[in-house]
């Protein structure tokens, strides 16, 4: 099965420049994002209390923040979840009190507003614990980056491997950049979501290498910018199928899969919309930039020492 029936023929290396472009417009947008908004860090990270409640019809946001505050209940946020009936409650971590108690509490301040509203879950984690679950996530993300750096170097020439790795990092500072421009509730799945876009995108970029060099083993007369050019065409179609029908299940888990899968799905969305266009654009134009020939494509044998006694 192929998305298109033949062979296409797009000049990728052609406009690069102008892919670099708004590559360093992602790039530079996303982390003056995260420098300047931050992210909404969920209560893995910040560590809280978060009460979630349902209402029989869409309830008045500002008749529920006022209840809290007339409460003197401070610091509270309440925002809208899943639906427009779904709400749920973050406060920040008070270690007298129970999660217990503060869920019976919001329901106790919300049912004269709705007689008909339940609690769903109320989940307390303590602030100690959501820093250390944010370290530990940092450091899983900075040894994956690292242990993807050394295999592509060596897996690899240094020219391809430098492409290969820009193009690792251009698709998680594109998703941390989503999640500070939509204030996206930013926990541990959407760790582990970008961990897997990592992986995934590596997985594509490894694929256009490898034809690359099948190709400049086959074609050693064809210009290196012409050699890529052939190999993405060559796996454009298998590329876009593989990423079209993995697009169409995680925007199922975004919209059905409720709200614990909200941010895993939604970075996995944008992950795999960046790493589909860095594979293709981004990681093989760094190489060819980089001053890429042929040679550094083909595979050296060394001869053996009594071959070179052999000779004449």
């Amino acid at each position: 099965m192929e998305f298109f029936h033949k062979v296409t023929r797009f000049p990728f290396m052609h406009t690069r420049k102008v892919w670099y472009g708004l590559s360093a417009v992602l790039i530079v947008g996303s982390l003056i994002l995260v420098g300047v908004r931050g992210l909404n860090l969920g209560i893995d990270f910040t560590g809280g209390i978060v009460v979630e409640t349902y209402f029989p019809t869409a309830p008045n946001i500002d008749r529920l923040r006022a209840a809290l505050a007339g409460a003197k209940i401070a610091d509270a946020q309440v925002q809208q979840f899943g639906s427009a009936r779904d709400i749920l409650v973050r406060l920040p971590p008070d270690p007298n009190v129970k999660g217990a108690e503060i869920g019976a509490r919001i329901l106790g301040l919300f049912r004269p507003i709705e007689s008909g509203v339940t609690l769903r879950s109320t989940e307390v984690v303590g602030p100690q614990v959501g820093e250390e679950l944010f370290i530990k996530g940092a450091w899983a993300l900075a040894a994956t980056l690292l242990l993807i750096m050394v295999y592509v170097l060596i897996r690899f020439t240094p020219k391809l491997a430098l492409g290969a790795i820009f193009a690792v990092l251009h698709d998680p500072i594109c998703v941390l950049g989503f999640f500070a421009i939509s204030r996206m509730t930013f926990d541990l799945t959407a760790i582990s979501a970008i961990l897997a876009v990592i992986g995934y995108s590596l997985n594509d970029t490894v694929i256009v290498f490898d034809r690359v060099r099948e190709r400049a083993r086959s074609a050693r007369r064809l210009a290196v910018s012409q050699v890529i050019d052939e190999s993405i065409n060559q796996t454009l179609s298998r590329t876009l199928m593989t990423k079209l029908v993995t697009l169409l299940v995680v925007l199922a888990l975004l919209i059905f899969g409720g709200q614990t899968l909200h941010s895993f799905s939604a970075a996995l969305v944008i992950g795999i919309v960046a790493g589909t266009y860095s594979s293709i654009y981004i990681s093989a134009a760094i190489a060819l930039d980089m001053g890429l020939r042929t040679d550094d494509l083909l595979e050296r044998r060394i001869a053996k020492p009594e071959e070179v006694d052999g000779l004449p």
